[in-house]
């Protein structure tokens, strides 16, 4: 029978994570995680060493996500992205579907290099500008940023905060990434191309756009941070390969490559501070306290038996299903938590290397059934509405639905067999 405080705790968790999804008061996100965690320590359902304890768990996290920040915000401040949004419309030729490809692979390589948060923070908005500015009807190409954002998120372990949610410690070399994921990560993004360019082939085929636009000039600030963001990558890179956790060099990567263009352009660091969504590092820490709480009522251990008894029973057939309800899980409780419980339940069971790859996909691919599926598709959607577009959920589901099953099944197949 379950204890009072096990109802508790669990009601607790829950209440918090619908805060964060659904945002009551439009109170920002990291004030509902927050919230929740506090709860849990003041009531004495979490004593504050283990509360600590998992906010410790999660500095490789916080340090990875400013370091990003500080260099996508850079980046977006410099005009980089809109050089790169106009450049694609320049050579579509005038072609909606050549601009489509365009802005597609523009979204993997942004987001692959920089993460998929930053894909929707800087991308969405600079292909929303640069589809106007063509005469084109910019959702289509909107509709790419959210998409890829997740599809091509777990490419490398940098693409994806939640790759270093899910794996922590026990984060794979960089080759041994490279051979796990490699054809997953291409399954799901070619199968979401494929997906999303059949379920807009209307919308794409009613469209007329120019055929030349102005090009933005790239300044030397801009081409610093193109730089800076080659050598974060080689940097980081190397970093895996050598199995060294992430965090740490990608604080120190973002934080130097900015004060050098801002040094360079005699530019003060204000604008870019106030622009790093800072509000994401307790966001992320109330979760890490939440999960916390959640592994001392054992129920991440009971995950765990259970997961480890079907793979046990059925290798192939417990990974899928492993995949396929993390998937569906990060649907209604966001791919922040669900991944942080994945990951606990992957680091505490010794499982197959297919089976956590397969939790790996559901986290980072799942999300794209629904708008609320991953802290990356929320931030675009918020995106959409500060330029006064409305994408309601339920159209949101109805791509997803189209769209992802596909690539979840091919991304799978792919890690899986």
């Amino acid at each position: 029978m379950l204890s009072d405080d096990l109802i508790l705790t669990w009601s607790i968790v829950a209440l918090a994570t619908a805060g964060v999804i659904i945002r009551p008061l439009r109170w920002p996100e990291a004030v509902w995680a927050v919230a929740g965690a506090g709860a849990l320590v003041v009531l004495g359902l979490l004593s504050w060493q283990d509360a600590l304890a998992g906010v410790r768990n999660g500095i490789d996290v916080y340090l990875f996500l400013i370091g990003m920040m500080l260099i996508a915000e850079l980046a977006h401040r410099e005009g980089l992205f809109d050089y790169l949004a106009a450049y694609a419309v320049e050579h579509a030729r005038g072609s909606p579907q050549r601009l489509f490809l365009l802005v597609y692979v523009v979204g993997v390589l942004v987001t692959v290099l920089l993460s998929n948060d930053a894909t929707a923070i800087v991308l969405t908005p600079a292909v929303y500008v640069a589809t106007r500015a063509a005469g084109a009807a910019p959702l289509p190409y909107l509709f790419v940023c959210a998409f890829i954002a997740n599809a091509a998120s777990f490419v490398l372990p940098i693409s994806n905060p939640a790759n270093l949610v899910v794996f922590g410690e026990h984060m794979p070399h960089l080759g041994g990434w490279l051979q796990q994921f490699t054809l997953p990560s291409v399954a799901a993004i070619v199968a979401t191309y494929l997906a999303l360019r059949l379920a807009l082939r209307r919308s794409l085929a009613e469209q007329t756009i120019e055929a030349r636009v102005a090009t933005p000039h790239l300044s030397r600030g801009g081409k610093l941070a193109a730089v800076g963001i080659g050598a974060i990558a080689i940097v980081l890179l190397t970093a895996s390969a050598l199995n060294v956790a992430l965090g740490l060099p990608t604080f120190v990567c973002g934080l130097v490559t900015t004060a050098v263009v801002l040094a360079l352009a005699r530019q003060s660091p204000l604008p870019v501070l106030r622009g790093v969504s800072w509000s994401v590092v307790p966001l992320v820490a109330g979760l890490f306290v939440m999960v916390e709480a959640l592994s001392r009522t054992g129920v991440i251990g009971a995950l765990g038996g259970v997961l480890r008894e079907a793979v046990a029973d059925a290798p192939r057939l417990g990974s899928w299903a492993a995949g396929i309800v993390t998937a569906i899980a990060c649907n209604i409780g966001n791919n922040l938590p669900v991944g942080l419980v994945a990951g606990s339940v992957a680091a505490d069971n010794h499982l197959p290397r297919e089976t956590i790859a397969a939790l790996l996909i559901g986290v980072d691919l799942g999300p794209n059934f629904s708008v609320t599926g991953s802290l990356a598709t929320i931030l675009w959607l918020v995106v959409l509405r500060r330029n006064r577009i409305e994408v309601s959920a339920w159209r949101f589901l109805k791509l997803g639905l189209v769209v992802t099953p596909p690539a979840l099944i091919a991304a799978l197949a792919a890690a899986v067999w």
